[in-house]
C-alpha cells in the first residue's frame, strides 16, 4: 500500500485557525493602511497639492486603489509564510515584515505628517531593501510568497523615484 500523502500545513492547523491567521494579517495590513491614510489626509489637499509635480506623478485616484491592493497582497504573502509552521526561517521573514510594516508607516509620516521630503526619500531607500530582504526571506519558506511582494517592491521602487523627483524639484 502506497505511503499516504500529508500537508504539513493542513496537519498543524484547522481550517478555522488558518482562516483566523488570515484574517488577522488582513486586519494588520489594513490598519497600517488606514493609519498611514488618516496621516496622509493631513496634507494630500493642502501641502501636496502645492508641490511641483514631475510628468510622471500619478493622478492622486491611483493611490488609494493600488495601496490597497499592495496591503492584501502582503496580508497573503505574509499568511502563507506563517501558515508553514514554526521555523527560524519563518520567525525571521515574518521579523522583517513586521520591520517593513513600520517602515511603511514612518514614511507617511515623515512625507506628509512632517513634511519632510528629504527625511522621506533617505526612509524610503531603507524600506525599499526591507522589502527586498522581506521578499527573499519570503520566497525561501513558500516561494509564492516571495512573489506575492513583487509589485510591492516595484510600486515602492517607482515611488522612491517619485519621492527623488518631488524632492529635487521643491528644494528650498
Amino acid at each position: 500500500m502506497p505511503k499516504r500523502m500529508t500537508d504539513p500545513i493542513n496537519d498543524r492547523l484547522t481550517r478555522r485557525q488558518d482562516l483566523l491567521g488570515l484574517a488577522a494579517f488582513v486586519f494588520l495590513c489594513l490598519l497600517v493602511s488606514g493609519i498611514g491614510g488618516a496621516v496622509t489626509a493631513t496634507s494630500v489637499d493642502s501641502w501636496y497639492q502645492g508641490l511641483r509635480k514631475p510628468s510622471f506623478n500619478p493622478p492622486d485616484w491611483v493611490f488609494a486603489p493600488v495601496w490597497t491592493t499592495l496591503y492584501v497582497l502582503m496580508a497573503v504573502a505574509a499568511w502563507r509564510v506563517w501558515r508553514r509552521g514554526p521555523t527560524a526561517a519563518r520567525r525571521l521573514a515574518l521579523a522583517v515584515f513586521g520591520a517593513q510594516l513600520g517602515f511603511n508607516l514612518a514614511w507617511s509620516i515623515l512625507f506628509f505628517s512632517l513634511r519632510r521630503i528629504d527625511l522621506a526619500l533617505a526612509e524610503i531607500v531603507i524600506l525599499l531593501l526591507a522589502i527586498l530582504a522581506c521578499a527573499i526571506l519570503f520566497w525561501r519558506v513558500d516561494r509564492w510568497a516571495g512573489r506575492i511582494l513583487v509589485p510591492y517592491a516595484l510600486w515602492v521602487a517607482f515611488a522612491t523615484a517619485l519621492n527623488v523627483t518631488l524632492w529635487r524639484l521643491n528644494e528650498t
